[in-house]
């Protein structure tokens, strides 16, 4: 089951479809996989394609539709599937003997020596008007396994991750009978270059930074920009435009809507807001929109369990967890678009978006490049870098001189138990990164030897987008502890 080569990555996905759907007995019981991911990461795309490569039945849920109305759809689909064409009379059947149909007519029309599959998409949508969905794939599955009933595939898919999460966990009747749950992340950095087929990569970095590596975006959006001087143009016609459907304002209520726990939205709003600006804990949130803490401890579970904030530690100091906005396009809304809102419905997003350059750089695509950094540490260096077991636990850290009464902030950090592999600092400034910065992360590097860490082979790392001074490039190369990360490195180009 070869991928298709439209879909850009997901080959570790792909792979791991290909074992759900064709490994094991072709003939035995039934298989339960599900897939999960947020609006527009290709959960369709790779499942569609899955259905066209095994002749399987695939069939798509609506919001909002009322039962009656989704269990006509389901039943049409599946009278297409079976060469019966897609009229329904009368008062459709129930949900158990729709899905017994299906497994029936996916198992006999499907291609000789394949198993039948059946794809469900956006199944929450139908468990909305009717929860005993799970209850009746349990017992079908149970019957199954005791050869009372159909066998095959069946995947069941959907963007309300709190939804989908909920179905194995528990006492929940799918609980321990699932063998796939693939959750659909974005796409790495350099894949979404590729998908948007940018190479100049400032341009990739900075359209990264705006929509990350969602792929429903692209065809929705213009023609990618092919340079700097287009990204500006390409913002307002596409981000910044009120009337298209990929308006982050729009997007983002979009996104809030597809969990049903999220109802009072102007709250989430406000601390979403609250963290692409700089409150990192519950209580400073609650400071900034005026509430007690305790009172958003659940809307901010909601949000992170929905995949739009993420928490994580300082890996020297143990503190409390900071939050941070984790979806690039809702970070774009609530820093950009949300302030100015009242201006761009008047036009003004021109005018709009070369005022708000300032806070693209500083609050936007400095800290995504700090992000990058972190992923190249993990994800790719220790192949780039010759470390194939990797570096331990990468993140971000702080340490404190109590001689000078400083505290230094470290973007990127790799430790392993008390032993520190990497520190690194990432600028996303207009000038390049000089012999200061080294220094500078030299001092670190000895005070966290004097405070007990084990930093026997560190390597310090410079990440920069303009580059490096050509003192500071003449020292690296008589380093060999010392790397240099521009663009070309960090995308894998150089």
């Amino acid at each position: 089951m070869d991928k298709p080569s439209h879909i850009i990555g997901r080959e570790r996905q792909w792979r791991a479809m290909e074992k759900f759907l064709l490994g094991g007995d072709q003939d035995g019981p039934l298989r339960l996989g599900l897939v999960s991911g947020r609006r527009r990461t290709g959960k369709t795309q790779l499942l569609t394609a899955a259905c066209d490569a095994l002749g399987g039945l695939y069939i798509a849920c609506v919001q909002d539709e009322g039962d009656r109305a989704a269990r006509q759809r389901f039943a049409s689909a599946l009278g297409r599937h079976a060469g019966l064409g897609d009229a329904v009379r009368g008062e459709p059947e129930s949900w158990e003997r729709l899905l017994r149909a299906a497994l029936d007519t996916a198992a006999r029309v499907a291609p000789p020596g394949l198993p039948g599959v059946v794809v469900i998409d956006e199944f929450p949508y139908a468990m909305s008007d009717a929860p005993q969905l799970p209850s009746l794939i349990q017992h079908l599955y149970d019957d199954s396994q005791r050869r009372q009933a159909p066998g095959g595939r069946l995947i069941l898919c959907g963007s309300a991750l709190s939804v989908m999460h909920t179905l194995l966990s528990g006492t929940n009747p799918l609980r321990g009978r699932a063998m796939m749950d693939m959750r659909l992340n974005a796409l790495d950095y350099r894949e979404a270059a590729r998908l948007w087929g940018v190479r100049d990569l400032e341009t990739a970095l900075r359209l990264h930074a705006c929509v990350g590596g969602i792929p429903g975006y692209r065809p929705l959006m213009t023609s990618a920009p092919a340079s700097a001087d287009e990204f500006d143009t390409w913002i307002v016609d596409n981000l910044l435009a009120v009337d298209v459907s990929v308006f982050t304002r729009t997007e983002v209520d979009y996104l809030l809507r597809e969990d049903p726990r999220i109802t009072a939205r102007s709250l989430y709003y406000d601390i979403l807001s609250a963290v692409a600006q700089g409150a990192h804990t519950p209580a400073k949130i609650g400071a900034v929109i005026g509430r007690d803490s305790n009172a958003v401890r659940y809307p901010i579970g909601v949000l992170e369990s929905a995949g739009y904030l993420t928490r994580a530690q300082d890996l020297l100091r143990g503190r409390k967890p900071t939050l941070s906005v984790c979806d690039p396009i809702i970070r774009f809304d609530r820093l950009i678009t949300a302030p100015h809102l009242s201006q761009l419905e008047l036009g003004r997003a021109e005018q709009i978006w070369r005022a708000a350059a300032p806070t693209f750089r500083a609050n936007i695509l400095g800290p995504h490049l700090e992000e990058l950094a972190r992923e190249w540490v993990h994800r790719f260096a220790p192949d780039e870098l010759g470390r194939p077991t990797g570096f331990g636990t990468v993140g971000f850290g702080s340490v404190q001189d109590h001689s000078g009464r400083a505290k230094h902030d470290i973007d990127v950090i790799a430790i392993e138990n008390n032993q520190v592999h990497l520190i690194g600092e990432a600028k996303a400034t207009l000038t390049r990164r000089g012999l200061p910065d080294l220094e500078r992360l030299d001092g670190i590097r000895g005070l966290l030897a004097r405070t007990g860490h084990d930093t026997a082979g560190l390597i310090t790392a410079l990440f920069s987008v303009t580059g490096f001074t050509d003192d500071l490039v003449r020292t690296a190369a008589s380093r060999a502890d010392v790397v240099l990360v521009d663009l070309p490195c960090l995308y894998g180009r150089s």
